[in-house]
């Protein structure tokens, strides 16, 4: 393996380098977008709801405690942020560029996942009866005894979509990845014993409980809503952040694999390099020699006359 050498490899010196060999990678974040786009778009299944199952759907309508624009911010932007600034100490594109992938990557899939998952089962939130009968009149169909809602278009669409629960999938998939790589940059498992560096890796993970446990205290979601949430940014933010960087107890889990993989192949173009020299150098050497041989003969046979 090639020499390690913290600050060479920058932004301005390899950041195109990097990002051009990712370029497939970054195409399909960016189509990762447009389905969640699209599955926004779709109308989920309208579960059946009769008059007798009404008893656990009619909590009160309340507002967000973290509203929908916030929580991209907490679990992607303010990640970058620390990712930035270990960037800005260590001088590392191949760890700001794959940090930044990774949790894009663990984002998004989540994101798609949860939202055809919200689509496809079409579970009614605690406060699906406010969002149907605005008017606190409920009614129901004759033949069926589903309910027929008389409230906004909009605000009933939302109502068929409380399992799972996308600001704790979302959350989880962001802060659970970024503990996982402040675990690899402060080697919180190098066997020393440090409960301060647990206390720092668990704090994003605490704060991904808080925003789940507010879904469930503003009831827009049951509890298995968030549970179930919470299981698939855990699992999507482990499966993006071990794709890119190596376990966080690894001698090299400080750093992603891409940057490792860089070290070992500037090391075999540096050896190919330096054995091509040294045969170059043989040759002339044997040049050298050959050349000088028929000068030793014609002195030779000149002093014998």
């Amino acid at each position: 393996m090639g020499k390690i050498t913290l600050g060479s490899h920058t932004v301005k010196s390899h950041g195109w380098k990097v990002a051009r060999e990712h370029l497939i990678d970054w195409i399909i974040l960016v189509l990762l977008g447009i389905v969640i786009i699209v599955l926004n778009i779709m109308e989920p299944f309208h579960r059946y709801i009769g008059p007798d199952m009404l008893t656990d759907l009619t909590f009160p309508l309340y507002q967000d405690t973290i509203p929908i624009w916030a929580v991209p911010i907490i679990c992607i932007l303010v990640p970058i942020c620390i990712f930035t600034v270990y960037y800005y100490f260590g001088r590392d594109v191949y760890d700001l560029h794959h940090a930044i992938l990774g949790i894009g990557f663990s984002c998004l899939v989540t994101g798609v996942t949860t939202d055809s998952i919200k689509n496809a089962v079409g579970r009614p939130r605690p406060n699906f009866f406010h969002r149907c009968f605005p008017d606190g009149k409920a009614k129901f169909d004759s033949v069926t005894k589903d309910v027929v809602c008389h409230g906004v278009k909009k605000i009933i669409k939302e109502g068929y979509k409380s399992f799972p629960s996308g600001h704790t999938s979302w959350s989880f998939a962001g802060l659970t990845f970024l503990a996982w790589y402040l675990s690899g940059k402060i080697k919180v498992f190098d066997r020393r014993g440090h409960v301060a560096k647990l206390c720092l890796v668990f704090l994003p993970i605490l704060v991904a409980v808080l925003i789940g446990i507010t879904r469930v205290d503003d009831y827009w979601h049951h509890w298995t809503d968030v549970f179930a949430g919470a299981i698939i940014g855990i699992f999507f933010s482990s499966l993006s952040y071990l794709h890119f960087f190596p376990y966080p107890y690894d001698d090299n889990g400080w750093a992603p694999h891409a940057y490792f993989r860089m070290l070992a192949e500037s090391s075999r173009r540096d050896t190919t390099m330096t054995r091509s020299g040294s045969r170059e150098m043989l040759e002339n050497d044997v040049e050298l020699g050959s050349s000088s041989m028929p000068h030793h003969r014609n002195r030779g046979s000149t002093d014998s006359e």
